[in-house]
């Protein structure tokens, strides 16, 4: 008992003075932020085709202070609306084109998005408490298995060893997870079979982007009665006022005794070593969230559920298609709010 609790001082005194000796940026930033959907002209063999769209919603990480749906050429977008996962509430545009067009169509949906630096606390204060009766009973799909993200059999059982037999608690096992992911994983983008979100392919290859990190985090998390929420959005830069943004990028929140949903980023935490320890707990503001879960079933697609939802899901006459649409995402810092501790 002695020899853990020296370990959770030393943990605690090492997380101190590392965000102690860099200064943590913890500014709010306004941001505006485009979404643009290039539709190509459609002849009637296209028809009947469903776009639909992730909504960035506001939510204690985010204030979606404004957003508008616009389209070039201007017209009136008939047969559009608004509609609501149910799983996990994840709002989406959804348009179904009946009729041929003849020209292309650009649909942009424009946000001005207050983004909040995002902190669970001292999470050292917490190492060592456990869950409460009943406390993560409203969580439950939180601790459930995905398709491509088990939580139980024989990889499980192997991955389970890897925790130190020290880390007692959960948020001791949490950090022992997140440190494993870390330094077992490496973040590179080759060949075909990584950014899918699976633990298998995280375990065997041991590489990947942020989907393959952080399904390797959520199955262990899970094995370990850990509630973990994935979240999928787009990496905001903070070195320069605006600019394109190739693609997306998603994290992690846990949810721990005495802290609630706690964040963190393994794959940046993998890119950045000087932010390991600032992204076990905390997001600076430097993303913009569009939804959370995994094997999300829209209402009113026929395809398979979806394995994340952050680019356009299309359907030709009932068919999933890819690369019919082609999208662009850009962004512009309007304001930044507070500054560096």
């Amino acid at each position: 008992m002695l020899h853990i609790r020296l370990k959770c001082l030393i943990i605690f005194l090492l997380g101190f003075f590392t965000l102690s000796a860099q200064a943590v940026d913890r500014a709010d930033r306004l941001i505006e932020f485009q979404y643009q959907v290039h539709v190509p002209a459609l002849k009637a063999e296209d028809l009947p085709l469903v776009i639909m769209v992730p909504l960035a919603p506001s939510n204690e990480q985010q204030s979606v202070l404004a957003r508008s749906i616009e389209s070039s050429p201007r017209q009136t977008i008939t047969g559009s609306e608004v509609r609501k996962e149910p799983t996990y509430g994840n709002e989406f545009w959804a348009w179904t084109i009946n009729s041929p067009r003849s020209e292309p169509t650009t649909v942009t949906f424009r946000y001005k998005v207050l983004r909040h630096f995002h902190s669970a606390g001292p999470w050292q204060a917490a190492t060592k408490h456990d869950y409460k009766p009943g406390e993560k009973a409203p969580y439950q799909r939180f601790l459930e298995a995905d398709t491509r993200v088990p939580i139980e059999g024989e990889l499980i059982s192997k991955l389970r060893k890897e925790i130190p037999k020290t880390a007692i608690t959960p948020v001791q096992k949490a950090r022992a997870i997140y440190d494993y992911v870390v330094d077992n994983m490496e973040y590179k983008k080759v060949g075909t079979g990584w950014g899918n979100g699976d633990t298998y392919w995280a375990c065997s290859q041991k590489y990947g982007n942020c989907t393959d990190f952080h399904a390797l985090l959520t199955s262990m998390a899970r094995a370990e009665g850990i509630p973990a929420k994935f979240a999928i959005g787009f990496s905001i830069p903070t070195d320069k006022p605006q600019g394109d943004i190739p693609g997306y990028h998603c994290w992690l929140e846990l949810y721990l005794p005495q802290l609630a949903w706690m964040p963190v980023d393994a794959s940046e935490a993998k890119k950045h070593p000087e932010q390991r320890e600032l992204l076990f707990g905390n997001h600076p503001a430097d993303r913009i969230e569009f939804s959370i879960g995994r094997d999300l079933k829209l209402p009113g697609m026929q395809a398979e559920p979806l394995n994340y939802f952050i680019y356009p899901h299309v359907e030709k006459r009932g068919k999933a298609v890819q690369d019919l649409v082609k999208t662009r995402f850009t962004y512009r810092i309007l304001k930044k709010e507070g500054g560096k501790a």
